[in-house]
């Protein structure tokens, strides 16, 4: 990297990551987190005044214990207000996680995946806010945004008012691994569920009598295989990918109770995603046709069908900035006067940022050194987490 003068103190910037790493938060359950970040935020000079929570959860349909946590950062020069966003949150495989240090990483004790995503960007945010205050770096007014259950669904994201954020013009959410990433753009998600209600017979005496629900089921999911609606999905009018991700009973039981009683009850749950929202909504109307036609091909003796519900609700919407954004050139001066080439990415999966750019608030997310996330061989790499601390003080206190 390139020599700017940037007054990060490595270790203890070090020291917030271990400790925020080491705080169960599973997603729903950030009350504990967002405590340690309010304390952290307060040692390092953020009055409590300036700390606080919405009521987001009180609408999001998932227990949560809080709601997102929101501070306000005055600035020292007259700029338009920045906003920097992280999630709170981590997946429950993190649940338990033992963090040590090994060389240049931080990883877990095996057993459990670490959280580095993103407590990666908890610590950013953290850290942004000590270097700011200490050094007394002049930098425009503010806002640091700490989401809840992202992981389980950009809940936090979702439920947000913007109006609490003060008004940015743009915002650095930070949710990745390399610092030289940046990520401008990201597919939307259709989430869709069927209920299939057959009827039961004995399958041994008289299975003509059942309507089999997994029969139902199976049949329409090879039909949207064979319309090309599973998996990649490839179309001269769009492109994008789906998944059947649950295949059950009620309320997370096996459909079916025994194997000589006809199935009477499946539910079937999936999910679509596409840079156009359109077309998400078109994969999922795929599915549904496919149940539809389905439903018409197993009959009992006496010709009665299944009764087949399909539903189907946007989980996020896609968004792409141009390259040319006042965000992106931003991050991307940044990053240049750190001797680092800036890549812009798509990404395939969903981040607050979707969310962000739709209250109104163009959101380019970057990385911070979190890897192998989600899997027990998740690491920390404190190079990369270093590089993203500096970018992050750097966009903070660029003048336009």
């Amino acid at each position: 990297m390139s020599e700017v003068p940037i007054p990060l103190d490595v270790a203890a910037a070090e020291e917030h990551l271990m400790r925020f790493l080491s705080i169960e938060g599973v997603t729903g359950y950030e009350a504990n987190i967002a405590a340690a970040v309010s304390d952290a935020l307060k040692a390092v000079g953020v009055p409590a005044s300036a700390i606080r929570f919405d009521d987001a959860n009180t609408r999001i349909a998932l227990p949560t214990e809080t709601g997102n946590l929101i501070v306000d950062l005055p600035g020292t020069r007259s700029a338009p207000r920045l906003l920097f966003s992280t999630h709170l949150d981590t997946v429950p495989l993190c649940a338990g996680a033992k963090p040590r240090r090994e060389g240049d990483r931080i990883v877990s004790d095996g057993t459990t995946a670490l959280g580095g995503d993103a407590r990666t960007g908890v610590a950013l945010l953290v850290v942004l806010a000590e270097t700011l205050i200490r050094h007394k770096l002049p930098h425009p007014p503010i806002t640091l945004l700490f989401t809840v259950r992202e992981e389980s669904g950009l809940h936090g994201a979702r439920e947000l008012n913007p109006a609490d954020l003060g008004g940015p013009v743009m915002c650095i959410n930070v949710d990745g691994q390399l610092a030289s990433d940046l990520i401008i753009g990201a597919v939307g998600q259709e989430n869709w569920e069927v209920e299939i209600k057959g009827r039961a017979s004995h399958a041994g005496v008289a299975p003509e009598k059942g309507i089999s629900a997994t029969l139902v089921g199976a049949i329409a999911l090879t039909e949207a295989w064979q319309a090309g609606w599973f998996g990649k999905v490839v179309k001269p009018d769009g492109r994008g990918t789906s998944n059947v991700g649950i295949f059950g009973g009620r309320d997370g039981k096996p459909a079916g109770d025994a194997t000589n009683v006809v199935t009477d009850y499946a539910s079937i749950k999936g999910e679509a995603r596409s840079p156009e929202a359109a077309f998400a909504t078109k994969i999922a109307k795929g599915y549904a046709d496919a149940f539809g036609k389905a439903k018409g091909q197993v009959r009992d003796h006496e010709g009665q069908t299944a009764e087949v519900t399909f539903s189907h609700q946007t989980s996020y919407p896609p968004f792409k900035l141009a390259e040319d954004s006042p965000v992106v050139t931003r991050a991307i001066k940044a990053l240049k006067m750190l001797g680092i080439e800036a890549s812009c990415l798509f990404s395939n999966g969903g981040l607050d940022a979707n969310w962000l750019d739709k209250h109104g608030i163009p959101t380019i997310t970057i990385g911070a050194g979190q890897a192998e996330i989600h899997t027990i061989k998740e690491y920390v790499n404190l190079a990369e987490y270093e590089k993203g601390c500096r970018l992050g003080v750097l966009m903070a206190t660029l003048e336009e």
